[in-house]
């Protein structure tokens, strides 16, 4: 079955980088697959950009993932706020634990461009 397949090469995907990244066209299952991960896995802040309430909360991204340095973030819908790449990269180099970012994003030119130009995903 996809589904288990994608499940669990996210998984160990998660074991190996410090950030891996789910793309791809909208309604296609990246949240569905991101909920089945981290609805497992306690330590996960789980942050919807297309939510106020959750972009808030990045407005000063070094503060926010300073106050939750132990915990993971699954941050969906991160075309709406490109310009985090560069502070997860930061973030990234200060903490390089693995399986700290799922990043969930619709493909875009825009999208693919700063995750190129920002090397975090590879």
């Amino acid at each position: 079955m996809i589904d288990r397949y994608l499940y669990e090469k996210v998984l160990e995907y998660q074991k190996i980088f410090p950030a891996v990244a789910i793309l791809g066209p909208r309604q296609c299952g990246k949240t569905t697959l991101a909920r089945m991960i981290t609805d497992r896995q306690d330590e996960f802040i789980y942050l919807d950009l297309e939510k106020n309430s959750d972009l808030a909360k990045l407005t000063d991204p070094e503060l926010f993932f300073n106050n939750n340095q132990h915990r993971k973030f699954c941050i969906d819908e991160i075309q709406h706020r490109p310009d985090l790449f560069q502070s997860l990269r930061s973030e990234i180099d200060r903490d390089r634990r693995n399986g700290r970012f799922l990043i969930l994003g619709s493909a875009s030119k825009e999208l693919i461009r700063q995750r190129a130009e920002s090397d975090i995903l590879n």
